[in-house]
């Protein structure tokens, strides 16, 4: 009998892209990367190369998934062929005998090859099975099933708004701990298809013994642990939280339950998923991305987790090859913008080289987001600008314009002149909100060209690509043409926009709240005073200070630009090395010691 280790690596956003802007996919994608390329490069040792495993959703077309709102379809173009062994035939097999679809891709990092395990979750309502000997459909087995091993009461979940959600989420997991249970009982059911004793033994020799380590990266997918060591499956386990649900819906106001030390979820808290996320509890490791998110566990469901902040995935590049891409990509978004301004508006003719963009990306969350401080904070920045012009400080013709990138979803036929021009059918929801709110500023970028405001908010309500109807630009494209980015939110649990942009050598505001805010105290610095990611202090200051340092770093990093290239420079290349700093080498090898208990050499 020989042992072969088996890593899982689980959330509902993992796999390919489906039409998905960052988040959870991101941090899969690059912790499995790096893993393998780990393994592959020597740093992890292993006499044999685990298997590798990423275990996600398939949404094979149009009204699969289950948010019909965001219509995610599975691009399966990045995958090679693969053509599965015995073993993995032989459980697909067997999962497809109890109602259990999935479609398998594969990758290769050089030698190492990851397998995507996408299982289809929309039919399992259709699927008969047979449960405590009667005939049932599979998602009322799932159901009945949780109830059973650890009480989860899904019949009083019947009447909420997202019992969709929730029970895609139930689905899911139990469809990846089937996988698990399969895998690890394949050797005994194979060796047990033989009545000879001696043939079944020597069949049995054949099969390793796997050693299967589960990561799941959200709760939407921590059932899937629970059911596992409810049934007794032995498994090596890691529940990672990037947030709590209680927190998000409390949002900015999390901080003040964690100083309070109140433990009440709320009203707005949807049960069912807090429910769900409570079952972390049955992992041998609990890890909090930040130290907010730890704090939060540990009030709302009393769980220790340990610290392991996310990464970014990039690779050393030349700081000169990186600036030339900055230059390129910002000539384009000033000529588009001065061009689209022009047609959509009349107005004079802006100079594009005088156009200075910055932008701030992420989910529309209008107050968590801190939407509103970013707005207040760009009035406050018109009128520094505007008496640095009429000090003769600043040349009259320079224009600061923010785009706020953030949508409910892609829009299929943006309008012309697009973001430019808005027309009115094409915003909805929140969209509508944060465009009335910079009307309601007067930040309206029309204003700029008669010269009534030196700044300006447009907002970009589009998932940024090549194909997005509005600059065609992707998003590192977009980030490494702006001067800065803005992070002003109120509620952040880490941040993984503000490292996005230092990849791309673009210098960022953060506020304190963002999770790896504290970790800015170790970049190394290539200038004196203020450095290429900055802080600034929304949890103990007063609001009207805030405001007032976010318009002052923006402002600082719109001087440097100007006035001093070189400085900028070495600002860009700052925020560079923070970015490279916080790699995901680090963050992986901590997981990899969690999830096999293996410790590794310290290579310093």
């Amino acid at each position: 009998m020989f042992e072969r280790r088996c890593i899982i690596i689980a959330g509902e956003e993992a796999g390919p892209k489906s039409n998905k802007m960052g988040g959870i996919w991101n941090v899969i994608d690059a912790e499995v990367k790096n893993l393998a390329q780990m393994l592959e490069d020597g740093i992890i040792e292993e006499e044999s190369i685990p298997r590798i495993f990423v275990a996600c959703p398939y949404y094979g077309y149009s009204g699969s998934d289950w948010n019909k709102g965001l219509n995610r379809i599975t691009d399966m173009s990045e995958f090679d062929e693969l053509v599965p062994d015995e073993n993995l035939s032989l459980i697909i097999e067997k999962l497809q005998e109890k109602g259990i679809e999935l479609i398998v891709g594969s990758k290769k990092v050089e030698q190492v090859e990851i397998i995507y395990l996408m299982f289809k979750t929309n039919d399992f309502c259709r699927t008969i099975v047979e449960f405590n000997g009667k005939h049932t459909c599979l998602e009322n087995k799932v159901k009945a099933e949780a109830y059973d091993l650890i009480g989860l009461d899904s019949l009083s979940y019947e009447d909420m708004g997202n019992r969709t959600e929730y029970t895609h989420y139930l689905n899911l997991s139990y469809a990846i701990s089937e996988f698990v249970h399969t895998l690890v009982d394949l050797r005994k059911e194979k060796a047990m298809a033989y009545e000879d004793e001696l043939i079944s033994e020597f069949a049995s020799s054949l099969i390793p013994s796997w050693h299967v380590s589960l990561h799941c990266h959200e709760f939407g997918v921590f059932y899937a642990i629970a059911r596992l060591k409810k049934i007794g499956v032995p498994i090596n386990s890691v529940a990672t939280y990037h947030a709590t649900i209680p927190g998000r819906v409390a949002g900015h106001l999390s901080i003040r339950k964690i100083r309070d030390n109140d433990k009440e979820w709320g009203a707005g808290v949807p049960k069912n998923m807090a429910t769900l996320e409570s079952l972390s509890e049955y992992a041998d490791v609990v890890t909090a991305v930040g130290d907010s998110t730890k704090k939060e566990i540990k009030l709302f469901y009393d769980i220790d987790s340990i610290i392991v902040r996310n990464g970014i995935d990039l690779e050393t590049g030349d700081i000169n090859e990186l600036l030339d891409k900055k230059n390129k990509c910002r000539t384009k978004i000033q000529e588009l913008t001065a061009e689209k301004l022009y047609k959509t508006h009349n107005g004079l003719k802006l100079l594009p080289e005088k156009i200075i963009p910055i932008f701030s990306i992420s989910r529309i969350e209008v107050e968590n987001k801190g939407y509103p401080d970013l707005l207040d904070s760009l009035v406050l920045l018109d009128r520094m600008v505007k008496i640095e012009v009429e000090a003769g400080r600043l040349d009259e013709n320079y224009r600061v314009v923010c785009f706020i990138v953030t949508a409910h979803g892609p829009k299929a036929n943006p309008p012309e002149n697009f973001p430019i021009m808005l027309n009115e059918e094409v915003l909805i929801g929140e969209e509508m909100r944060i465009q009335n709110m910079i009307e309601s500023r007067k930040l309206e970028c029309s204003r700029l060209s008669g010269g009534s405001r030196y700044v300006s908010a447009i907002l970009y309500p589009q998932w940024l690509s090549k194909s997005d109807g509005g600059f065609n630009m992707s998003v590192d494209e977009f980030m490494a043409g702006c001067v800065a980015g803005i992070f002003p939110s109120r509620y952040e649990p880490f941040l993984l926009t503000g490292l996005e942009a230092g990849k791309e050598a673009t210098p960022s505001i953060v506020s304190k709240v963002c999770g790896f805010s504290d970790a800015l105290k170790t970049v190394k610095r290539l200038v004196m005073g203020m450095g290429g990611v900055l802080v600034v202090d929304n949890i103990d200051q007063a609001y009207l200070e805030t405001i007032a340092d976010y318009a002052l770093t923006l402002d600082y990093f719109i001087d440097t630009y100007t006035d001093d290239k070189t400085k900028y420079n070495f600002l860009c290349q700052e925020a560079n090395l923070l970015a490279q700093d916080m790699n995901w080498q680090e963050p992986t090898r901590q997981y990899y010691e969690m999830l096999t208990g293996t410790k590794l050499k310290n290579e310093n």
